[in-house]
């Protein structure tokens, strides 16, 4: 397999549980990089949400931000393709979302934004301190966030909900896509729900990348471990799904390897991408 691309999840992929990158995984993508291989993260987070260490690899240009809906060329610091969710849609999802026991913020032009009463409430729902530390760190308190999204009237780029009752977050993603058929709806941590546009996914966004650099999706190496990782893993020549994916994302997947916190993430780029750039 001739690996040109890899694209890959940050949160339960390529970083531990503690949130930190370990050492072998910067490696890998370090040896790629240097056989030719475009090295370009797949995440839910925004931009300024991805680790420093990572940004600032000599190699890093582009970015699929926000499950897909931001595609960002660091270099020229814009963003190549946008699948946003329009400003009024987005209201209407949250006012849905007021009748639920939940909290809910969005990002929305590589900014995260939340109503400033959520987010005092966040440590009681988002029960992972690495999450929480990004949570406070990258968003925006506002009054409230219908009516600063409605008065700014610009696109989104994700909702997300987050639960306290886990039975209820079930319920919902089986019931959300028949009621919402114009978004998407997946998870990336145990209590959430993530929003997008339907035509924002990980791995349409890889493919509108590929073809911008004139790549095959097939010679695209995918990584990752939430379901909304699937259509990226689906779409990638290689789909790769971590050992503490979702039972979904490791069915879907080509081939599936070790634990986040132990060494799977390199491992699997040693195996497809290290030994197959290159070869026939």
């Amino acid at each position: 397999m001739d690996i040109r691309l890899i694209a890959f999840d940050l949160d339960g992929t390529f970083l531990d549980d503690a949130k930190n990158i370990p050492p072998e995984n910067l490696e890998a993508l370090c040896a790629a990089a240097e056989r030719g291989c475009l090295i370009v993260p797949a995440t839910g987070r925004i931009y300024k949400g991805i680790p420093a260490a990572l940004r600032e690899l000599p190699f890093m240009r582009w970015y699929i931000t926000a499950n897909g809906s931001y595609i960002y060329d660091a270099v020229e610091d814009k963003a190549v393709a946008r699948a946003e969710i329009p400003a009024q849609r987005a209201v209407e999802f949250f006012r849905y979302a007021d009748t639920l026991p939940v909290l809910y913020d969005c990002y929305q032009d590589n900014f995260g934004y939340i109503s400033r009463g959520f987010l005092e409430r966040v440590p009681d729902y988002v029960t992972d301190p690495g999450i929480l530390k990004l949570v406070r760190d990258l968003r925006v308190p506002v009054d409230e966030l219908k009516a600063y999204l409605l008065d700014k009237g610009e696109g989104v780029q994700k909702l997300q909900l987050y639960f306290k009752d886990m039975a209820l977050r079930s319920r919902l993603l089986d019931q959300l896509p028949q009621a919402w058929p114009d978004l998407s709806f997946s998870t990336s941590v145990p209590f959430n729900i993530e929003i997008n546009s339907r035509k924002a996914t990980k791995g349409q966004a890889m493919c509108t990348l590929c073809a911008l650099l004139g790549l095959d999706p097939a010679n695209a190496m995918g990584l990752g471990d939430g379901t909304n990782d699937l259509d990226l893993i689906t779409r990638a020549g290689v789909g790769v799904a971590m050992e503490n994916a979702a039972a979904e994302v490791r069915a879907a997947a080509d081939y599936v390897t070790g634990n986040n916190n132990r060494g799977g993430f390199a491992a699997a780029i040693e195996r497809f991408a290290l030994d197959g750039i290159g070869s026939a």
